[in-house]
């Protein structure tokens, strides 16, 4: 038996959300979508930063073993918010985000270094328009899985972080299903939701030129900084003002 009082009260929560996002009520929740090759630690340097300003913060842990799942995840994630909710990705995870992105929650979308496929797009047919990336030959397949070798990661990944840093990600990056890529999203969020993008222009595993034009086609805010793949540690404080700057979108 439905129990109407519930009911209706969830009806009125729902409704009360979608009026304070038609009036900019500022998001004060944050969720963060790791990509490929890493986990949720890569936000560690961006989370303390939005935290201090005042946002709650949840990172994922994604299983990387099908984009179905991992958006799965992302969905369980967003139902624990408790209002408008800028979703954020690198890398692979802006594939997540771009699929589960229309979600009534989430008021603005951050693509750092991301993936942005549209609807039905072969991201990597897309991605072989332009010169393939140095880190693409450091990949290594076992098992069924896929990993970045230690000197791929370090030259290609995280270029810009100290050693020892770099090597400490290393030790901790998911190991994906070789069949992770295969997948299209069946829909495209960054269409009807206000985007932001940073496009890292020393990039060694997305192609910079192919992260401007995934920008350009979302109309998205984008900034460029000078970073690694993991931008979202060597640039940090940009990266969570960036992310502040979408909470106000």
């Amino acid at each position: 038996m439905i129990d109407r009082r519930s009911f209706g009260a969830a009806l009125l929560a729902a409704g009360a959300m979608a009026t304070a996002a038609r009036a900019g009520t500022p998001a004060r929740n944050v969720v963060l979508v790791h990509g490929a090759f890493a986990d949720g630690s890569c936000w560690s340097e961006v989370i303390p930063r939005l935290q201090q300003a005042g946002l709650k913060v949840t990172a994922l842990q994604n299983p990387l073993q099908s984009l179905n799942e991992d958006c799965a995840f992302t969905r369980r994630a967003l139902a624990l918010q408790d209002g408008p909710t800028v979703l954020v990705a690198h890398s692979y995870g802006g594939e997540v985000i771009t699929q589960v992105g229309d979600d009534p929650k989430v008021s603005a979308l951050v693509y750092c270094a991301a993936r942005a496929p549209d609807a039905n797009e072969d991201y990597t047919a897309l991605a072989k328009t332009y010169p393939t990336p140095p880190a693409s030959a450091g990949v290594v397949h076992a098992g069924g899985y896929a990993q970045l070798s230690e000197a791929a990661f370090l030259r290609d990944f995280g270029g810009d972080l100290d050693p020892a840093k770099a090597r400490a990600l290393y030790a901790v990056q998911g190991p994906i299903s070789d069949t992770l890529f295969q997948a299209k999203v069946t829909r495209a969020a960054w269409r009807s939701k206000p985007c932001f993008y940073q496009v890292s222009t020393l990039d060694r595993t997305i192609n910079p030129d192919l992260e401007r034009f995934m920008a350009r086609r979302m109309k998205a805010v984008t900034i460029e900084l000078a970073a690694s793949h993991l931008g979202i540690i060597s640039h940090a404080p940009e990266i969570a003002a960036l992310i502040q700057q979408a909470a106000h979108a």
